[in-house]
């Protein structure tokens, strides 16, 4: 079997899974997330944090439950990090260094999961465990519960009230989340992914069963559990710097191919939790297959990148294998490459740095789509139901008509608060690109110059403002400048934009019904897909377009 065959089955064997999986999980949250009846252990829960489960919030409370959670999330973590060195289980490591511990309690509490260190020679048990796997749960929980707050605006009238957030919360991690990844615990340890709390182990060197000289440090550590919230949730911090192209992590062709499946399964099926909840499925299908399109075209354009044969070494390796597992291949880890950075889980088993120069502006280009292809967990669906916004407002402009989406009307506000969110971000790694490259310091960290150094640091503000987390593993990013820098923008890309989601959810929810008349756009037809999937693309290119040039396109065109 050829390369190219084998990852187009792969890819159809991927789609066949989330297929099936997709009404039965999305059905399943729509009822998480509607029903009265609580848990008895989230009863303990709520009583333990001083919560009332069934008081029902407008935005601006609800938005204060997402902010004060974090924020404390972000100070536990960060003195986590700080106390390490006093703490039991740390396989003698240190503390972290100030800058490296905020980078990094922001990066986990908004659910970027950037990582400027080596897990197996920074992290010991407990902070991996107490600190970066917990968050990796309540992160996503996060995300989820705004996407369902901007659900419910959609199909809620006459009144502001969203929800309750910590009702939203704690449900989205002992429902979903929790089940889940305990779930894909069992078989990843099957497949072999290691599992414990073993110490350093020093062992020798060996290559075709003979010893080469020398020894190297293994960690052990609770690898499997981690791995999969980290997939489940869209976070992507590896246990081990290697991150999913690690064995310990990632030891086998059927586990990166579960990895994916993992990491795409909740943003794909939010879809249909959100027609469920809205009353009408076919709008969650259009959701869909907006997202289905650009994903796999996304996928197709890097296969075809990255298969290119351009000279001998390509053609002997069948592909660009600089920086592939070979246990993997192009095709796997084309389609690993495009969902990590089209969610917001930025895992890896391949190096983006080491792809070709268009290959590795893919990878750029799926983040700066916002991540909504499908996005991350919560943070896809939000950030889709946005553009949809944008996209009726410019087919209201196009027939003179006042738009409307889910009989709700785009007016003024609404389309004040869609644009605020779609600027944000832009304006967070462009700005702070050019400051990067404009200053002197900074560009000491990048290790290639030209065309691929600039993407280097493109890559890292478009990585962290888009809460994704990985890397061009060219740019030493654990620098004072890089550390604070990069934790600005995970902190203000995350948050911002959720200020402008539940103002809009509680706008939305204040308005009545707007009838549907034979001049109201078919919102559920594929009409207005390929509409939405023409504004994503177009606005994003004249968002980035210019940067892309100096970087990726430059160098793709050179090669």
């Amino acid at each position: 079997m050829g390369p190219v065959l084998a990852g187009v089955l792969q890819l159809l064997a991927l789609i066949a899974a989330l297929a099936l999986a997709y009404v039965p999980l999305g059905n399943y949250m729509a009822k998480v997330y509607s029903t009265d009846r609580h848990w008895r252990v989230e009863k303990w829960i709520y009583k333990g944090i001083g919560a009332n489960p069934d008081t029902e919030m407008r935005w601006p409370a609800y938005l204060r439950g997402v902010l004060a959670f974090s924020a404390v999330g972000v100070v536990f973590l960060y003195l986590l990090q700080r106390l390490q060195g006093v703490l039991p289980g740390s396989l003698g490591f240190s503390a972290i260094d100030p800058d490296q511990a905020f980078n990094t309690a922001v990066s986990f509490v908004t659910n970027t999961n950037w990582q400027s260190y080596y897990g197996e020679q920074a992290m010991g048990h407990v902070v991996q465990t107490a600190g970066l796997a917990v968050q990796n749960f309540v992160s996503a929980a996060v995300g989820i519960a705004v996407a369902v707050a901007l659900v419910r605006g959609f199909a809620r009238s006459r009144t502001g009230e969203l929800g309750n957030f910590w009702s939203d919360l704690v449900r989205g991690v002992t429902r979903i989340l929790l089940p889940g990844a305990a779930i894909a615990a069992i078989v990843l340890v099957a497949c072999g992914v290691i599992q414990n709390f073993s110490g350093i182990h020093e062992v020798g060197q060996f290559f075709n069963g003979h010893s080469m000289g020398g020894s190297q440090q293994w960690n052990g550590g609770a690898v499997a559990s981690q791995e999969a919230i980290k997939e489940f949730g869209t976070n992507g911090g590896g246990y081990f710097n290697a991150n999913s192209a690690h064995p310990f992590e990632n030891p086998t062709p059927f586990t990166n191919l579960f990895e994916i499946f993992l990491l795409l399964v909740i943003p794909f099926s939010l879809t249909r939790t959100f027609g469920v909840m809205v009353g009408s499925v076919k709008q969650g299908y259009a959701i869909l297959a907006t997202m289905a399109t650009i994903w796999v075209g996304f996928v197709a354009l890097m296969m075809w990148t990255e298969f290119a044969h351009h000279g001998p070494a390509l053609q002997i390796a069948g592909g660009a294998m600089e920086g592939k597992e070979v246990r993997f291949g192009v095709g796997s880890s084309s389609i690993f490459a495009v969902s990590t950075t089209l969610t917001s889980t930025g895992a890896v088993d391949s190096f983006h740095s080491s792809f070709t120069g268009l290959g590795g502006g893919i990878t750029m280009l799926s983040m700066m789509l916002g991540e909504i292809a499908p996005g991350g967990t919560g943070s896809g669906l939000y950030g889709m139901l946005i553009m949809a916004v944008i996209a009726v407002f410019i087919a209201g402009l196009m027939v003179g008509r006042t738009p409307e989406y889910l009989g709700k009307k785009i007016g003024t506000r609404e389309i004040k608060l869609a644009a605020c969110y779609i600027l944000i971000t832009p304006a967070l790694v462009l700005v702070l690109a050019a400051a990067a490259m404009a200053l002197p310091t900074p560009g000491n960290s990048m290790t290639n110059s030209g065309a691929h150094g600039f993407g280097e640091i493109l890559y890292a503000y478009t990585s962290a403002a888009n809460n994704n987390g990985s890397a061009f593993a060219g740019l030493n990013a654990d620098t004072q400048w890089f550390n604070t820098t990069l934790g600005i923008a995970m902190l203000l890309g995350r948050f911002v934009p959720m200020v402008f989601v539940l103002a809009l959810a509680g706008s939305l929810a204040e308005q009545k019904p707007v009838p549907v008349t034979a001049g109201t756009l078919r919102t559920e037809k594929p009409l207005f897909t390929g509409l939405l999937v023409g504004a994503i693309l177009i606005i994003t290119g004249l968002t980035y377009f210019p940067a892309l040039a100096l970087g990726p396109l430059a160098e793709g065109l050179a090669s």
